[in-house]
C-alpha cells in the first residue's frame, strides 16, 4: 500500500499511519494523550515516543488528567528512572501542569477544534518540501493554550498535533490514506 514519504518501514509506525495519524479524533482523552505526547516528542523522533507509548500509558495513568493533575514532585522524580520513558525533567512536569491547564477548559475538545472551525482541513501536498512545519491555525493554537497555562505547546508541535489528530489531514496525495481520508 502507497504511504506517506515519512513513513518508515517499521510495522509500529506504518500501524500509527495507517489507523491513526490524520484520523478526525473528538474524543477528549485520546486528544489530551496525544497533545502530552506531542509535547515528549519535541526535539526527538515521533517512532521513539511510539515505541514509549505503552509505558507513558502505565507510568502516567491512562493519561488520565485528573490523576496527572495530581502527580506528586516524588513521583515526578521517580519516573527520573523509568528507561522505558524520555527522562526529561521539564516535560514531565509538563504533563502535570498540562493536566492542570486541560481541567481547567471549560470544552478542550471545541477548543482545540475551533481553530479549524471544527472540520478537518485538507490538504494537498505530495511531497516533504510542500507541508509545512507551522501555520497561521497552529501560531493561534499556541498562543491560547500557553495563555491557558498549558507548555511544551508551541506553534510546531501544535501543527503536528493537528496533523496527529486529523485537525488538518496531510497525507501525502499519492498515499491511499488520503483518498480514503478524502471521501469519509
Amino acid at each position: 500500500m502507497p504511504r506517506c514519504f515519512w513513513c518508515t518501514d517499521d510495522p509500529l509506525y506504518q500501524a500509527y499511519h495507517d489507523r491513526e495519524w490524520g484520523v478526525p479524533q473528538r474524543d477528549p482523552q485520546a486528544l489530551f494523550e496525544l497533545l502530552l505526547l506531542e509535547g515528549f516528542q519535541a526535539g526527538l523522533s515521533w517512532i521513539t515516543v511510539l515505541k514509549k507509548r505503552e509505558r507513558y500509558r502505565e507510568v502516567l495513568f491512562g493519561f488520565d488528567p485528573r490523576r496527572l493533575a495530581e502527580m506528586s514532585d516524588e513521583y515526578l522524580e521517580s519516573l527520573m528512572q523509568d528507561p522505558g520513558i524520555i527522562r526529561n525533567r521539564l516535560k514531565l512536569k509538563a504533563a502535570r501542569q498540562n493536566a492542570q491547564a486541560w481541567l481547567r477548559l471549560e470544552d478542550p475538545v471545541a477548543l482545540l477544534w475551533s481553530f479549524v472551525d471544527g472540520q478537518p482541513k485538507i490538504n494537498h501536498f505530495s511531497e516533504r518540501s510542500q507541508m509545512p512545519s507551522v501555520t497561521v491555525e497552529a501560531e493561534a493554537m499556541s498562543k491560547t493554550l500557553k495563555k491557558a497555562g498549558f507548555t511544551f505547546v508551541g506553534p510546531t508541535i501544535c501543527y503536528a498535533y493537528m496533523q496527529a489528530t486529523g485537525m488538518v489531514m496531510d497525507h501525502a496525495t499519492d498515499c491511499d490514506r488520503y483518498a480514503e481520508l478524502c471521501r469519509a
